[in-house]
């Protein structure tokens, strides 16, 4: 047996031994699709596992992420900071080994995978940002941005609809330095895939404008190696690896389901090393294979040391360029001070037309900013007017035309932002969410800056009707952890809304209206606390009107009423429940003091964020059905959002606060 094979063998077991010590994994796509992880990492990807993050690696994206395992051994073998412990420890609390990949867990892991699909639009990501900087930097004498992405996927990252949208962009923009690896095993949880998953793969990524590469048996690593090796030398489009495996392999439930989503067994695992003649003792890797890998590793060390030597000599010659390199990759630091001051808000206007000014002023500050949307830049107005669009002729366009492919747009952008050097917006329409929450929500999980624009923000899309008007958005995307966000009322809050956004790591959305909004004189860089005081009265109030975006128009117009009946009427303006919430307990006492207990939220969306700002005796105007099909103006005043209803409203809840019921 060669020293490679025998490598290979090693993944196998050590997967297998940690997968049963945990009782828990996934050791069919690990012992089937070793030879591939081995191949990729010994011959073609180029690491530094002294510097994990080393600008000019190639990335290596394992989208089929319940064969985690896989990779921890990969990282093992190849020098990465990860230890027998850390195998041994598969699976188990505060392991730097969980059950799929995370970033920021595991040295060596470059995204969060596991729903399926998602590494595949993080790769094209990867891709993506390596072609922009590329046209950006690069000189005839010096490719200072030069690399590689290869993704590992199965039949469910290819059955799963992102998978074709991200792959169809990849296409259309023949991102050529992107390499799909197809674990071609035809299993899948229910079995054999011959009813679910029997199209012409072939045909389909032709169609798509992929190059397409068969290796009938990936134990063949001469015929391996030599397909990568085809691949990487087409850059005029990306390449499909199809590689032939057997699940479970070496095991007695080779080709089954059943080596699927559960560990061996002690005695199939027994069965496993005799097969393949395995003597080592548990998580032990034999001498020769330590040997031959770490060998392999330290090699691999010399292309980051003549990178850096290649860009000493880049930075002597092209001093302007180098030192924009560095700015990029750093990120700018913008002054935000006069930012407001830049922008006359003195006449209604629609929150997506202040945000598009906002975003074309940013643009110019932050070079390595690019903005994107799927096929909807007119209406979502985040098209950068300083540069053009991102296509295979022309590289350096920072507008990328992600197409009719929201969820696609969103592993997208993640893979972008998590390559380094750029920052992106993405847009569409609010309700359109949907499509993206798979994406938004590991944005959110892996903690990256990713910047989401949603206009036409609520029922005040009017005549489209309700498959347009989004009713549940804001509290499905307000219920997920570690994300903002924003429903400004006005220009100002929009501002504020954006140095959010790109002065904090996490992702936030922007949800922005269609329609006119009046410009609000007390509002502004508040808007940074997430909820403050809009409009106060003397002493304290004996009503509290609480609300976000366009209904704030309402709540203060309703204070005028009230105020001429002698009520005192305090407006605060939430525009981001989740910047409020990070507040000191004595800020949102003074914003919204316990002992005001007659409040009167409204919002022209689900009902379900308020109470927590009602309380007891607070009365909430909101939505509880879907929108309909009118004027704007019309469908405001069926649903109940008007002057009068939030006048009735703060009365009623007057009375039951000092009722006490």
């Amino acid at each position: 047996m060669s020293v490679k094979s025998k490598c290979v063998d090693t993944l196998r077991i050590l997967s297998a031994e940690g997968i049963q010590k945990a009782k828990s994994g996934h050791p069919g796509i690990c012992m089937g699709a070793a030879p591939i992880g081995f191949e990729v990492f010994a011959d073609f990807l180029n690491f530094s596992y002294n510097n994990p993050k080393w600008d000019n690696r190639d990335r290596f994206v394992l989208s089929a992420g319940h064969g985690s395992m896989l990779l921890y051994c990969l990282l093992h073998l190849f020098g990465y900071d990860v230890t027998k412990e850390d195998l041994q420890n598969f699976r188990q609390l505060d392991s730097r080994t969980p059950g799929h990949p995370e970033y920021g867990r595991t040295a060596g892991v470059e995204t969060s995978t596991g729903p399926l699909g998602q590494g595949i639009g993080n790769a094209v990501g990867f891709a993506l940002a390596e072609a922009h900087l590329a046209s950006i930097f690069n000189t005839e004498e010096y490719n200072i941005v030069d690399h590689y992405t290869y993704a590992l996927c199965g039949e469910g990252c290819l059955e799963e609809g992102m998978g074709y949208e991200a792959c169809s962009f990849a296409g259309a923009q023949k991102l050529g330095k992107l390499i799909l690896l197809y674990d071609k095993n035809d299993i899948t949880i229910e079995g054999n895939t011959a009813n679910t998953f029997n199209e012409d793969i072939v045909a389909r990524f032709n169609a798509q404008g992929w190059q397409v590469i068969r290796v009938p048996d990936a134990t063949d690593l001469v015929v391996l190696k030599s397909a990568i090796e085809k691949a990487k030398a087409d850059l005029t489009r990306p390449s499909l690896v199809i590689c032939t495996t057997k699940i479970g392999y070496g095991s007695p439930l080779e080709n089954s389901e059943k080596s699927h989503g559960a560990p061996l067994g002690e005695e199939n695992l027994a069965a496993t090393k005799a097969k393949l003649n395995w003597k080592e003792e548990p998580f032990e890797v034999p001498a020769e294979v330590k040997e031959y890998c770490r060998k392999i590793a330290e090699q691999k060390l010399n292309a980051e040391i003549y990178w850096n030597e290649k860009f000493s000599k880049y930075e002597q010659e092209f001093p302007e360029l180098a030192a924009k390199y560095k700015q990029y990759m750093a990120g700018y630091e913008i002054d935000y001070t006069d930012l407001l001051a830049k922008f006359d808000f003195s006449t209604p206007e629609a929150t997506r037309v202040s945000g598009g000014k906002i975003l074309n002023e940013l643009a110019k500050l932050m070079p390595n900013l690019l903005s994107g949307s799927a096929d909807l830049s007119p209406s979502t107005m985040t098209n950068l007017k300083c540069s053009t669009a991102f296509t295979p002729e022309n590289r350096a366009g920072r507008n990328i035309q992600f197409g009719i492919r929201e969820h696609a747009m969103a592993a997208i952008c993640n893979g972008v932002t998590l390559h380094g050097g750029l920052r992106i917006v993405c847009s569409t329409f609010f309700a359109f969410s949907d499509y993206m929450k798979g994406g938004i929500r590991l944005s959110a999980l892996m903690d990256i800056p990713v910047i989401y624009v949603m206009t036409h923000d609520s029922i005040g899309v009017g005549e489209d009707g309700p498959t347009h008007q989004p009713v549940e958005q804001l509290i499905a995307l307000r219920s997920i952890p570690n994300l903002k966000v924003f429903r400004p009322c006005d220009g100002k809050e929009t501002v504020a809304a954006y140095i959010s956004a790109f002065t904090q790591n996490s992702p936030t959305i922007l949800v922005l209206s269609r329609q006119n909004l009046n410009q609000n004189k007390e509002s502004g860089i508040k808007a940074l606390a997430g909820g403050y005081i809009l409009d106060d009265c003397k002493g304290k109030p004996d009503v509290m009107l609480i609300s976000s975006g366009s209904e704030v128009d309402l709540c203060t117009a309703a204070k005028a009423d009230l105020q001429a009946e002698g009520y005192k009427v305090r407006v605060v303006s939430m525009p981001c429940m989740e910047e409020f919430e990070k507040q000191t307990p004595e800020y949102k006492e003074h914003v919204l003091p316990c002992a005001v207990k007659a409040r009167v939220c409204v919002e022209a969306a689900s009902h379900f964020s308020w109470h927590r700002y009602a309380r007891d005796y607070g009365e909430v105007i909101a939505m509880k059905t879907f929108g309909t099909s009118a004027p704007a103006k019309t469908v405001f005043e069926y649903f109940g959002f008007t002057k009068e209803k939030v006048t009735e409203k703060a009365k009623l809840s007057i009375k039951r606060a000092k009722q006490g019921k």
